[in-house]
This record gives structure tokens, C-alpha cells and sequence, in this order.
């Protein structure tokens, strides 16, 4: 049996909003910010993290690093699964890849607040819902499979 996928028309959005809006995202909104904390506070390359008793701001440093550092444990399975879902659902992606995007900014806000408790400060701006954005794309590639296997 041979299966033939028609490419939606509106199949672009998803492709501006995943890989256009995660290369603008990752290198200049996010990675400024750490541009800036690396500045702020005097942790020089080619330090990835603060070391704690000889960086006097390694705390405040390693969160907007950590902060950026997790959207990369997830970028590339959600890149793919909202470039597969969106053969079936280019709109839903593509709202899935501005939650995701969305989220993972938030996330990277809370987290650097120094005021917020570090267990819960990831999600006090609102970072979870990068996770609606994450699963929504991997529901929609589940979608597209289960098309393919004749499924529904």
C-alpha cells in the first residue's frame, strides 16, 4: 500500500512558527538574556555555569542559564513532532509552536526570578504552558500515524 500526504496550504505557518520562531527565539531572546547575566554577573566564557564560591552571583547566573538550557532537552522532539502534526493540523501546530515558544520564554522568566522559591519559579510566569504546546504537537503527529496506518 503506498500513502500519499498532501502538504496543506497553510502547512507555511508551521514552518514560520517552528523553525523560523525557534531560531529567532533561542539565539536573541533567550541567549540575550544570558548574555546579559554573563555580563552582570562576571561569569566569562568558557564557563557554561557559575561555579558557586568563586562566581559571587553563580546562583542568579546558573538560573537564566538553566532557564535557557531547557528548552534545548526538549526542541528537537517537539520540532519534529510539530512538523509531522502539522501535515494533518497545520493550524493547531502552528498555535502549539507559539504556546511552546511562549512557554519556554515564560519558563525562562520565572526561573531567573530570584525572588521566587527555585522549585516553583519556572512556572510562576506562566511556563507551563509550553506543555499544552509540547503535547499538542505530539497528539497531532499520533494523529498523522494513525491516518498513515489506516487507523481512522
Amino acid at each position: 500500500m503506498t500513502v500519499s500526504i498532501t502538504v496543506p496550504d497553510t502547512y507555511g505557518y508551521v514552518i514560520l512558527s517552528t523553525v523560523v520562531g525557534s531560531m529567532f527565539l533561542v539565539p536573541t531572546i533567550m541567549g540575550g538574556s544570558v548574555m546579559t547575566a554573563r555580563k552582570e554577573c562576571d561569569v566569562p566564557y568558557p564557563n557554561l555555569y557559575a561555579t558557586p564560591g568563586f562566581h559571587k552571583r553563580a546562583d542568579e547566573f546558573n538560573r537564566v542559564q538553566r532557564g535557557h538550557q531547557n528548552m534545548f532537552e526538549s526542541l528537537g522532539t517537539f520540532a519534529i513532532a510539530t512538523l509531522i502534526g502539522g501535515l494533518r493540523h497545520p493550524i493547531t501546530c502552528t498555535a502549539c509552536s507559539v504556546m511552546y515558544s511562549t512557554g519556554c520564554y515564560l519558563y525562562l522568566l520565572g526561573y531567573k526570578d530570584m525572588s521566587k522559591d527555585v522549585k516553583m519559579a519556572r512556572y510562576a510566569k506562566g511556563g507551563a504552558i509550553k506543555f499544552i504546546g509540547y503535547f499538542g504537537s505530539i497528539f497531532a503527529t499520533i494523529s498523522v500515524a494513525a491516518g498513515i496506518l489506516g487507523w481512522w
